[in-house]
């Protein structure tokens, strides 16, 4: 059921995103009186072969333009008429140019075709992301109330580059900020010479981001062993059972300690086994410090102190979990229209940046292509398991930028690649020959069949591993 959410999500998104891709070259092109022949969301034939398993799941002829669904569901594409494309229809262009062609007009119209579905993409995503900061605003745990409740609980990741648990991270790159999530963010992560501000034993300590550090967060549930807001050690929910090693070395579920000792929510842990604890990873390094017989602690039930002591034979943890951050200690930032605006087309085209920042540390070495490259199933599980519709306009918004971005790589068959022989054909004045553009074509489509293949490989070995 998980994996349907995430592809439902994934399928959905890049639906509408290709549909308005397409929509933009279809409406250039009714604007300078081009024919559209075909208008398709997802290929109807085995991309990029245009002449093998030819059908459609749905098709209707609305004037001169067959609008439908192919059955290949990656991509989509509307044919110009007069114009070499995916469909690789060649008979066409053995005929004269007639006046409602393609290449019957002048380089600079055809620019604009070749622009219309990136232009609409990078349309959409401002789009996306202005509504997103009008009508949900920012929520974001501030940095002071971690600052002020214990500083951070380092974990694996964290502690590699030199983060200690109860380390209070006061700035980035030597700048203030509010934001707590703002140390994991892309911009940070991608910029040169990062480094975090911590106070420790009241001394300001730098802690450098390795310059591949990013590629951490690519790994499945990487993110989530960096850093965490120290937790106080308070009871917030009570499992039931617990796993249980008998000594015959099977494990089974049996009723968890806090549940046989009568935990309750609230319940403020003061000692684990004599050891004075304040925050929950206290009490889960003493409870992982080794194996035991049995385990006391002390808590704090409103007045009263109460001490427990259990078996702990065949157990590895007491089987609760802390309270987390209450809502009202979140910070809301509501903005007007206007700063709406300003703020989601600066949060949009924050996405290209990043696009390029990474494209840099690429081409230097600095981080791995083949790491930092995800496709279909890495997409499909950025959305999540569940249906979410903030975060699954949030990943809309984000992917209609990239795809934009990508689309004006200039690859020939990306729209970018067009864009090239159209500049050259305006600077130079003469066209590409037909057959070099045929040739370019055919290149363009088998680098990207390759890339498509690779990049389904390494979604799959990323699973297979867990990176």
């Amino acid at each position: 059921m998980e994996g349907m959410i995430m592809t439902a999500q994934l399928l959905l998104s890049l639906s509408i995103l290709i549909a308005v891709h397409e929509w933009g070259h279809f409406i250039t092109a009714r604007m300078f009186n081009i024919k559209v022949e075909k208008f398709y969301l997802f290929f109807d034939f085995l991309f990029p072969m245009a002449n093998v398993l030819n059908f459609s799941l749905f098709k209707k002829k609305i004037g001169d333009t067959e609008f439908g669904i192919g059955w290949f569901p990656l991509g989509g594409y509307v044919k110009i008429a007069g114009m070499v494309d995916e469909s690789m229809d060649k008979e066409q262009m053995k005929l004269p140019p007639e006046p409602w062609e393609f290449r019957a007009k002048p380089a600079w119209q055809r620019l604009i075709v070749m622009l219309g579905g990136i232009i609409v993409n990078v349309i959409t995503g401002v789009l996306i992301f202005v509504g997103l900061t009008y009508f949900l605003g920012d929520t974001y745990i501030p940095k002071d109330l971690i600052n002020n409740n214990g500083g951070i609980d380092a974990l694996t990741l964290g502690e590699e580059i030199g983060f200690k648990t109860g380390d209070k991270i006061v700035k980035i790159n030597g700048k203030d900020f509010d934001d707590f999530q703002e140390i994991i963010k892309p911009d940070v992560l991608l910029s040169q010479d990062s480094y975090y501000t911590v106070l420790r034993d009241g001394q300001e300590v730098n802690i450098a981001i390795p310059s591949d550090f990013i590629e951490n967060f690519n790994r499945k549930e990487a993110a989530a062993s960096f850093v965490a807001p120290r937790i106080p050690a308070v009871v917030g929910r009570i499992s039931k059972v617990a796993p249980y090693k008998a000594e015959d070395g099977t494990v089974a579920e049996k009723e968890s300690i806090s549940s046989k000792v009568g935990l309750k929510p609230g319940d403020k842990f003061l000692e684990v086994d004599g050891q004075p604890v304040a925050y929950q990873d206290e009490v889960i390094d003493i409870v992982k410090a080794g194996a035991r017989d049995s385990i006391s602690f002390k808590v704090q039930r409103g007045a009263e102190v109460l001490t427990f002591a259990e078996s702990f034979k065949g157990y590895d943890v007491i089987g609760f979990l802390p309270q987390g951050l209450d809502k009202d200690q979140l910070a809301y930032v509501n903005y007007g229209f206007g700063e709406s605006i300003g703020l989601g087309t600066e949060r949009a085209f924050g996405v290209i940046f990043l696009q390029l920042k990474a494209f840099k540390k690429i081409f230097s070495g600095d981080i791995s292509f083949q790491k930092s490259l995800s496709g279909p199933i890495g997409m499909a599980q950025a959305f999540g398991t569940e249906w979410d519709w903030e975060r699954f306009w949030r990943m809309t918004g984000l992917l209609s930028m990239v795809l934009a971005f990508m689309n004006l790589l200039p690859i020939p068959a990306l729209d970018g690649g067009y864009v090239v022989f159209l500049l050259y054909e305006m600077i130079s004045g003469r066209e590409p020959s037909e057959k070099f553009f045929e040739a370019a074509l055919k290149v363009g489509m088998a680098m990207l069949l390759i890339l498509m293949v690779f990049v389904f490989y390494n979604d799959i070995a990323k699973l297979i591993t867990g990176g």
